[in-house]
């Protein structure tokens, strides 16, 4: 077994927190700077400008690339063969944000209670935590900042299995279309399909971390990705809903087994500050 002490995770998650809210990912960029040159909208055109700039400036300052520094998602594959010293993972992880958060002088924005007594936790902490064990010695972490425009405007829905693809479609694009400007486009849509009720969304979050320009591998499901894309793009929301080409910078499916009688749905909006960060211990 090896022997992982809990402080090497505070550190690790205490610098995912302020780097992940400080810098966007390559892919992203990448994505931002080519749908710039397509879009066609001189509004539209202005506006990614201004993103790619903030993009630039928000490392360069020490700033957050968003006021809205989310709630904290993360996703952790715990290797089987590792033991941790002096804590558990759920401790170090919320240790982590606590110090990343105060540290990097970013917003906290987490309620202790979501209905009556809505009181700031004033660490941002307790954070989501989806942990998987797997075979091996090692620790996975992937982070990923949720901002609350974004998150409100997803969406799940119990399909009939008689609905099939165009059902699938329908409720996607409805979905992107009702949200309008709301989630900051231009967007990433994540969409999960199967499982049950609460596996459609856990799938569609997990959507959003795949490479934008990835194609889920089965081929069924990449072409219904490309469609959902075009589709999307056709709406003429645009950066931030003024308008023009460019609503989504991609679409993501992820799928998994569900019963015969069910075709859940979930569609996670993300805001084109897509932050996300991983380290492995």
């Amino acid at each position: 077994m090896r022997k992982v002490k809990a402080e090497e995770i505070v550190k690790a998650v205490e610098r995912l927190c302020i780097e992940a809210n400080r810098y966007l990912p390559q892919d992203v960029l990448d994505a931002l700077k080519d749908r710039y040159q397509r879009e066609e909208s001189p509004l539209g055109k202005e506006i990614l400008q201004k993103i790619l700039e903030n993009a630039e400036v928000a490392p360069k300052e020490n700033l957050p690339l968003c006021q809205d520094t989310g709630i904290c998602v993360f996703f952790v594959d715990f290797g089987q063969e590792v033991v941790i010293e002096g804590g558990n993972i759920e401790e170090a992880i919320n240790e982590g944000v606590r110090r990343g958060y105060t540290r990097g002088y970013l917003r906290k924005s987490i309620v202790s209670d979501p209905l009556f007594d809505r009181v700031n936790t004033k660490d941002n902490t307790p954070s989501i935590i989806h942990t998987r064990i797997v075979p091996g010695n090692k620790i996975k972490i992937i982070f990923a900042p949720k901002g609350g425009g974004a998150e409100n405007m997803s969406r799940l829905c119990m399909l009939k299995p008689a609905d099939g693809v165009e059902g699938v479609k329908n409720f996607v694009i409805k979905t992107v279309k009702d949200a309008g400007p709301n989630p900051c486009p231009p967007v990433i849509v994540g969409v999960g399909i199967g499982g049950d009720f609460e596996m459609a969304a856990f799938l569609a979050k997990k959507a959003l971390l795949r490479k934008i320009g990835k194609h889920n591998s089965d081929q069924r499901y990449a072409k219904l990705e490309e469609e959902l894309f075009l589709s999307i793009n056709r709406l003429g929301i645009g950066p931030q809903g003024f308008g023009g080409r460019i609503t989504a910078l991609w679409v993501s499916i992820e799928y998994f087994p569900c019963h015969i009688a069910s075709l859940p749905v979930a569609v996670n909006m993300q805001c084109h500050s897509a932050r996300h960060r991983e380290i492995e211990i």
